[in-house]
């Protein structure tokens, strides 16, 4: 395996770095770098697989369908013998059922009764449905023009051919994909194994469930928050808890989340000037970098490696505020998680909606605003924001469902602008 990159040496390679003031796409550049995927993996039962990450190419050992078939319930016939402007008629000679061959010969002026998925009689091509036409005693009548000679027919392997690449490496098995493979007739399939993340807020002003209010202090919900999105991403998750701002518990939550992960995320301890001793004890255990990122909300950010024998665990070390740790989990560590997993993950399309009113912006930095995106009653997309975008307000997050993405170079948005969104559909 390849040694891998230091951070300096990652630095190195992307112009007008500066972790003082980094750019959002500076971020996702220096963290595809950073991020080696997990190259261990397992096989599992196809009930098992939903949303895995195929490790290796599926080539199809049959071809899908394995013989051409009718598309629907009705009467086989040569579709040279359809009459062109005139009705057509066809004697019925028998029926074709579904998962037997029907052995009979058909002549000319004659068709075969068939079933949604039975295998097309010999030399005929072509399905008049049973709604189409007149059926008398021994004969149909079709109309004249309704049909074209093979319609209504599935071809021998015209979903996929018997030694065709069915599913490629990297992929994520969704309910299709699962169903592909179940038609292909393989009751299980290797993938690559799910990435362990460990998770732990800290802070001695961080409260946790069930304990009693005090002054000063907040319950944890980053916790929650991360936990919810790694179980939507589809990792194993190993939760950490909350750790006090104490060197000796700090680094023993540190070592034990790298011995187990090989991810590790944290919320809070990581801004400039902070007086806890986070930053100090992930410098000390690790190759950190700590960012001040031109991005709101979430402008802190530390990313780096903690050592583990002959191994090392990835850190993200994410702001405390609640909205800026889902926005930085969105923006940056999601993605990564995914070059983790092995997922060549789609880039997330952003769409274009019509803001609804005006927003302050100053270029410079990429803001990630809050919205409900509705479609309006012109049949385009518009967008108005969730109210407080405060980095601290959830509330105004489980209103929101998507993100108003406002580029580095960008400046105010007027009523009326097209804006870009990131829809959360379900991954936050």
């Amino acid at each position: 395996m390849t040694e891998p990159l230091s951070l300096q040496d990652i630095a190195q390679r992307l112009q007008g770095y500066d972790p003082q003031a980094l750019s959002a796409s500076h971020v996702s550049r220096f963290l595809s770098e950073l991020v080696q995927p997990v190259r261990e993996t397992e096989t599992v039962p196809i009930l098992q697989a939903l949303d895995r990450i195929l490790a290796r190419d599926v080539i199809s050992p049959i071809s899908v369908p394995p013989h051409d078939n009718s598309a629907m319930d009705g009467f086989a016939f040569r579709g040279s013998e359809l009459s062109g402007e005139q009705v057509s008629r066809f004697r019925v000679v028998g029926t074709a059922l579904a998962g037997t061959a029907w052995a009979g010969q058909v002549q000319g002026g004659e068709c075969v009764r068939i079933m949604t998925g039975a295998i097309m009689p010999a030399g005929l091509d072509t399905v008049a449905p049973q709604e189409l036409v007149q059926v008398e005693g021994d004969h149909i009548t079709v109309p004249a023009g309704v049909l074209q000679t093979g319609d209504n027919r599935r071809l021998l392997g015209e979903d996929l051919m018997a030694g065709q690449a069915a599913l490629a490496a990297g992929s994520r098995l969704g309910p299709a994909a699962c169903g592909m493979l179940a038609s292909l007739g393989l009751p299980e399939v290797t993938v690559w194994r799910r990435p362990r993340v460990a998770y732990f807020s800290t802070g001695d002003e961080i409260l946790s469930l069930g304990e009693a209010p005090r002054e000063g202090a907040v319950y944890d919900s980053n916790r929650y928050t991360v936990h919810g999105m790694l179980q939507n991403l589809g990792c194993d998750v190993i939760d950490l808890g909350v750790v006090k701002d104490d060197p000796a518990a700090l680094e023993a939550a540190f070592r034990e989340a790298a011995a187990q992960a090989d991810a590790i995320i944290t919320s809070g301890g990581v801004s400039v000037g902070e007086a806890d001793h986070t930053k100090a004890m992930m410098k000390q255990l690790g190759d950190v970098a700590f960012w001040r990122i031109a991005m709101r909300p979430g402008r802190p950010m530390a990313v780096g490696r903690i050592p583990q024998g002959d191994r090392s665990a990835l850190l993200f070390g994410l702001p405390g505020n609640p909205v800026a740790v889902m926005v930085t989990f969105a923006a940056f560590v999601r993605p990564a998680l995914q070059q983790l997993m092995g997922w060549n993950a789609p880039d997330q399309p952003l769409l274009k909606a019509r803001a609804q009113e005006g927003m302050r912006k100053k270029p410079g930095r990429t803001e990630y605003q809050r919205g409900i995106v509705r479609l309006a009653e012109d049949g385009q997309l518009s967008v108005r924001i969730t109210g407080n975008q405060g980095s601290g307000v959830l509330s105004s997050m489980v209103q929101a469902n998507g993100l108003i993405l406002l580029g580095h170079a960008q400046g105010d948005v007027l009523p009326g602008d097209w804006v870009d969104v990131m829809m959360f559909d379900g991954q936050l």
